[in-house]
């Protein structure tokens, strides 16, 4: 992981922990899973921090993004 921030974007703590799990979303009814996702998270306010590599794996499987690489391609 590369983010190297120590406070909380949102609410100031310097208590970030870093977490790695299976991570699972909506988006407009379609169910996706990110194995293995790599992020920070605040244990005070709940806001989680996402570097770059972590926003490439949910991109990848994220409906929301193919719908949009699709709409590029056929552009």
């Amino acid at each position: 992981m590369t983010v190297n921030i120590t406070q909380c974007p949102s609410c100031g703590s310097r208590r970030l922990k870093r977490k790695r799990e299976n991570w699972s979303r909506d988006f407009e009814g379609q169910a996706y899973r990110v194995r293995g996702l790599e992020f920070l998270e605040c244990p005070d306010c709940g806001e989680k921090v996402f570097d770059r590599e972590a926003m490439r794996k949910i991109e990848a499987q994220s409906p929301a993004f193919r719908k949009a690489s699709h709409m590029k391609r056929s552009a």
